[in-house]
């Protein structure tokens, strides 16, 4: 999400789904960072700030990303501030967590600068963090294939072709530097390389095959979600995953092109919840799931052949649209004559998500 444009103060602004304190369950809030504090909100009736629902102090705060320690939730960072209290906020894509994580990593690093007497915080230093220049390369086999603590096996679709079995080059990424078998990004992927090159892991797909193939030395492995590999064949099967068969398999085989938090008006109620919406080409859909639960299921779908998408007028409350929200709306109409009342955060991602349904239908 962008940052805010109106005050000085906002460092950047967008949704994050965040693990509850006493209840642990996954709700969609509004995030604002400032220059010592990330304050958050329930975004209500169209309005971002509209309730503030708890504020983070930065101070020493210490930042954990990637954090993989929930299953089904990849795309988590943890906040622990100096009073241990841990925060577990979750982005819809890989690039908008360590966007996140960049920004208050940033505002924490400025902020210890500018106290003098305030320490450094405190370093993890784990005895089984293993040391770059000194990687023993079966052991992190063994332990990428470890069955409880191993990166996990799932289904993966690219342009039309279904796998099993794999993982793509983000989540190899993740899981590296999560158990600190590489301290950065760049280094886990000279990690992954090798693993690659000595043939540990295998390209799967069209992408990571490519990349292998014509990329120079150091740069064969893909540090990115729709880039596939899997072990190699050598190893036995562990945990082996099944291609899931479903009504809805050819609607999400498609290629993702965007991912993003919108709100959307619901058709018997007509309540606006907040949505992870995926927009997919060949065969074009937009998808659309419930943040507090996963981004496997979609708790709907559009398909975009011969639907018509536009903007609606800013100007007061547009027809069909219930309640007092304006601003950032558009309309789909599908070929069955469905209407769909979605709303974006800023008018720039209203323009950009349209433009890009457009390009699909």
């Amino acid at each position: 999400m962008g940052t805010g444009s109106e005050d000085k103060s906002v460092l950047k602004e967008g949704f994050l789904v965040k693990r509850g304190h006493v209840v642990h369950n996954w709700r969609v809030r509004w995030f604002v960072l400032k220059l010592d504090r990330l304050l958050y909100y329930k975004y209500e009736s169209g309005k971002r700030n509209s309730c503030h629902r708890g504020t983070i102090l930065l101070n020493n705060c210490i930042i954990t990303c990637p954090y993989l320690e929930y299953e089904n939730r990849p795309l988590v960072l943890k906040l622990q501030t100096t009073t241990s209290e841990e925060h577990f906020l979750e982005a819809c894509m890989r690039e908008e967590r360590d966007e996140w994580a960049t920004a208050i990593g940033a505002a924490v690093q400025k902020l210890n600068t500018n106290d003098a007497q305030t320490p450094s915080p405190p370093q993890d230093k784990s005895p089984t963090s293993l040391q770059l220049h000194n990687v023993n390369l079966s052991q992190v086999v063994d332990s990428m294939y470890d069955v409880h603590a191993g990166i996990r096996l799932c289904s993966h679709v690219e342009q039309g072709s279904s796998y099993t079995n794999c993982f793509s080059g983000s989540t190899v990424v993740d899981w590296l530097v999560f158990n600190k078998l590489a301290l950065t990004r760049v280094d886990a992927v000279t990690l992954a390389s090798t693993l690659l090159d000595e043939g540990s892991l295998r390209p799967i797909g069209i992408r990571s095959a490519d990349a292998l193939r014509n990329a120079a030395l150091g740069e064969q492995f893909l540090d990115d979600s729709t880039a596939l590999y899997s072990f190699s064949q050598s190893f036995h099967k562990r945990g082996s995953v099944k291609a899931e068969k479903s009504l809805s398999a050819v609607e999400l085989s498609g290629k993702v092109v965007k991912r993003g938090y919108l709100l959307k008006q619901g058709h018997k109620v007509k309540n606006w919840k907040v949505r992870l919406f995926v927009l997919r080409v060949e065969p074009g859909f937009l998808h659309y799931y419930d943040p507090s639960k996963d981004d496997i299921t979609p708790v709907g779908g559009i398909s975009l052949r011969g639907c018509l998408v536009s903007a609606l007028d800013d100007n007061g409350t547009p027809p069909g649209v219930k309640g007092k929200v304006q601003g950032n709306l558009f309309k789909i109409i599908t070929q069955a004559d469905t209407h769909y009342y979605i709303q974006a955060p800023t008018h720039k991602e209203s323009m950009d998500w349209i433009k890009a349904i457009r390009q699909v239908t």
